[in-house]
């Protein structure tokens, strides 16, 4: 899928506002959205709260969630309830594509062996979940916007052993950057990739950065994000802002994944 385009200048969630794209409903297709899963009960609640706001903003859509591991149901125990006439979208609710999607899910959808599965993409990389990341750190470091060349800011994503995956997270740093002016946006990885979230935020300081923020590209709560969190207050960062969450910016880009599969009713291998 082609890098998007980041419109020029902050969107609405940096000033706190909400997102207003809304996409219709899917008539009689079910939509089941696979999040990866954690042992962490915050994490499913997550899921759940953004799964509750993407269906207030799509009135009629049949949404149903599903995880990879660590916490029920799993797609095939969701998939064996939805009638067998019924038309269903799987997701992929992960924020960058990697072996989860490109491997993991298609080969559940392969054993499950039910006709008229069609699958979509990641939610990211998508001009939204920017929107996202813009407002979950204006919520977390209020200032921090008001003078962007002063503070430096940290992408920490969840890291990936897929390079591609990696360079996604590096190419939205560069585009982060380029679009709202910060001193630096340097991206970083909890887990398979360096720099390390810590190893980031101290080389911005040593590099002379007047302070530093880190931005939590993850999904929910969990093991990742209480990681990214410590280890970037303990390095010298002024502020982490918490996942991205249940935020409307998220729920609509899941919204418009779902309409993007209506249309090209691309059916999983």
């Amino acid at each position: 899928m082609p890098d998007p385009v980041f419109p020029g200048g902050p969107g609405p969630a940096a000033a706190g506002g909400q997102a207003s794209r809304v996409v219709p409903p899917g008539g009689s297709r079910v939509l089941v959205a696979v999040a990866h899963g954690s042992k962490d009960p915050r994490a499913s609640a997550t899921v759940a709260e953004l799964a509750a706001v993407a269906t207030e903003r799509s009135p009629g859509l049949d949404l149903r969630t599903a995880f990879l591991g660590h916490a029920p149901p799993s797609l095939p125990q969701v998939l064996s309830t939805i009638e067998a006439d019924r038309a269903v979208t799987v997701l992929p609710l992960l924020l960058t594509a990697a072996f989860h999607s490109k491997a993991d899910i298609p080969r559940m959808l392969a054993r499950v062996a039910r006709p008229g599965v069609s699958y979509g993409d990641t939610l990211g990389p998508h001009p939204l979940l920017l929107d996202a990341l813009d407002r979950r750190l204006a919520e977390a470091d209020p200032g921090a916007h008001a003078d962007p060349g002063r503070t430096a800011v940290v992408l920490a994503a969840a890291g990936s052993s897929d390079p591609e995956a990696n360079a996604t997270i590096a190419r939205l740093a560069a585009q982060w950057q380029a679009r709202a002016g910060w001193h630096a946006v340097r991206p970083a990885y909890a887990s398979a990739a360096a720099p390390s979230p810590a190893a980031a935020v101290a080389s911005l300081l040593r590099d002379g950065a007047p302070r530093v923020a880190v931005a939590t590209y993850l999904l929910a709560p969990g093991l990742f994000a209480d990681r990214i969190r410590d280890v970037s207050l303990a390095a010298g960062a002024a502020a982490v802002s918490p996942a991205l969450g249940a935020c409307a910016e998220v729920a609509d880009v899941l919204l418009e994944r779902f309409a993007e599969i209506g249309s090209t009713r691309r059916t999983a291998a």
